[in-house]
C-alpha cells in the first residue's frame, strides 16, 4: 500500500545515523543444537549499510535501521568488525550473525567479506545461522554457501512475520508476499540447509485475538517445511509506525499471556519435528511485551525454558490474577473494535 510505504519513509526523513565506526555487538546465550541439546551460542551483530528495504521504506515495526550506517561499507570494514567480534568468541557451538537486514544482500555484506566470514567459522563451530529476505535466496547462491561452510550446518532465517498477504502489505509493509517466502524456503530445504522462520506477534491494526489467531494460522501454514519457528513479539523501536501509534495510545504491546497461548497451541500441534521458540525483546519493560508487571519475569522465564526444552507442561500451570484481565481484554476489544476487518 503506497500510503503505508510513504508514511514509513517519512518517519526516517529527519533521521541522521551516528558515526559509530566499526561498532559491533556480541554476546553469548543458550540455544538448542539438533542431536546435542542445549548449548552456548555466540551472537554477532555487524553494523552494515542497513536493510535495503528499510533504505527504500521499511517495515512498520522495525527500527534496526537506527543502528545502521546508512552508507555502503567496504569488505574490509565488515571484516574488521568480524575480527573484533571474534576476540570475544569462546568456542560456542552455534554462531549467529545478524546485520539488521540481509546477510546475503551484497549491498550490505560484500561477497568477499561473506565468504571469508563463513570460511573462518566453518572450522570453529557446528552451526552457523544467518538472516536474509527471500529475494536474495537463489539456488546458485546457496550452493556456493554450502561449499564454504563444509561440515558445519548452515541455518538460513527468513522474517516472514505473517502468512497472510493482506497483513504483510497493509499492516507490516513487508515488501514481499507469502509465495515469495515459500519459494525461498523450498530452495533452502532442497539444498539440505536448515530453515528458521520468524513470525511477528501482534502487527499493528490487529486486535489481540486477531494477532493470536494470525500467528497460529501462519505457523500451521509453514509446518510443511522442517526447521524452526521463532516468534518475535513486537517491541517499540524508535522512528517506526508502531512507535507513532503507541505514543498516540493507539497500540498496546502484546500480552505475555498471548505468547504463552500461541506456544501452547503450536506445541500441541507440531509436525516435522518443528521447534517453536520465542525471544521476547524488551520483555517486561515499557517498550516490550508485558503483563501486569508483577508476573512478567516469571512468565518470561517459562517462555525461555519452553523455547529451549519444548516441554509444554511448563506453560500449563503459569498463572497470575492479571490473566483474567487479559481474557476480559480479548473479549472487550472484540466488542469495541469497529474498524473494517481487512485482515481476518
Amino acid at each position: 500500500m503506497k500510503e503505508l510505504e510513504q508514511f514509513c519513509r517519512e518517519l526516517k526523513k529527519n533521521f541522521k545515523p551516528r558515526d559509530k565506526g566499526n561498532h559491533v555487538k556480541t554476546w553469548s546465550e543458550k540455544d538448542y543444537l539438533e542431536g546435542i541439546g542445549v548449548v552456548d551460542a555466540f551472537v554477532i551483530i555487524l553494523r552494515t549499510r542497513g536493510c535495503s528495504w528499510a533504505v527504500k521504506t521499511g517495515c512498520s515495526m522495525c527500527g534496526y535501521f537506527n543502528d545502521s550506517a546508512w552508507r555502503k561499507l567496504s569488505a574490509n570494514d565488515i571484516l574488521s568488525q568480524f575480527n573484533l567480534a571474534m576476540k570475544n568468541y569462546n568456542g560456542e557451538q552455534i554462531v549467529k550473525i545478524f546485520t539488521s537486514g540481509s546477510f546475503l544482500d551484497e549491498k550490505e555484506v560484500p561477497k568477499i567479506a561473506l565468504e571469508k566470514i563463513l570460511l573462518n567459522l566453518a572450522n570453529k563451530t557446528k552451526k552457523i545461522s544467518i538472516e536474509t529476505r527471500p529475494e536474495y535466496v537463489t539456488e546458485e547462491r546457496l550452493k556456493e554457501l554450502k561449499k564454504l561452510v563444509d561440515k558445519s550446518d548452515l541455518e538460513v532465517s527468513i522474517g516472514l512475520e505473517s502468512a497472510n498477504d493482506k497483513i504483510l502489505e497493509y499492516s507490516i509493509n513487508k515488501g514481499f508476499k507469502f509465495e515469495d517466502y515459500r519459494k525461498a524456503a523450498k530452495i533452502i530445504i532442497e539444498n539440505d540447509l536448515k530453515l528458521k522462520t520468524y513470525l511477528l506477534v501482534k502487527p499493528p491494526f490487529l486486535t489481540e485475538r486477531e494477532a493470536i489467531n494470525d500467528c497460529i494460522d501462519s505457523a500451521k501454514k509453514i509446518m510443511d517445511f522442517p526447521g524452526a519457528i521463532s516468534l518475535n513479539p513486537v517491541c517499540i523501536q524508535k522512528n517506526t509506525l508502531v512507535e507513532y501509534l503507541w505514543k498516540n495510545k493507539e497500540y498496546r504491546l502484546p500480552w505475555l499471556w498471548s505468547i504463552t497461548e500461541i506456544l501452547k497451541t503450536l506445541g500441541k500441534n507440531k509436525k516435522n519435528n518443528i521447534r517453536v521458540k520465542c525471544d521476547v525483546v524488551a520483555g517486561g519493560r515499557e517498550r516490550g511485551a508485558h503483563n501486569c508487571g508483577k508476573c512478567d519475569y516469571f512468565v518470561l522465564d517459562k517462555i525461555r525454558s519452553f523455547s529451549l526444552h519444548q516441554n509444554i507442561e511448563e506453560l500449563k500451570d503459569v498463572y497470575c490474577e492479571c490473566k483474567e484481565e487479559w481474557k476480559e481484554y480479548l473479549d472487550l476489544q472484540e466488542l469495541t473494535h469497529t474498524e473494517p476487518r481487512l485482515f481476518m
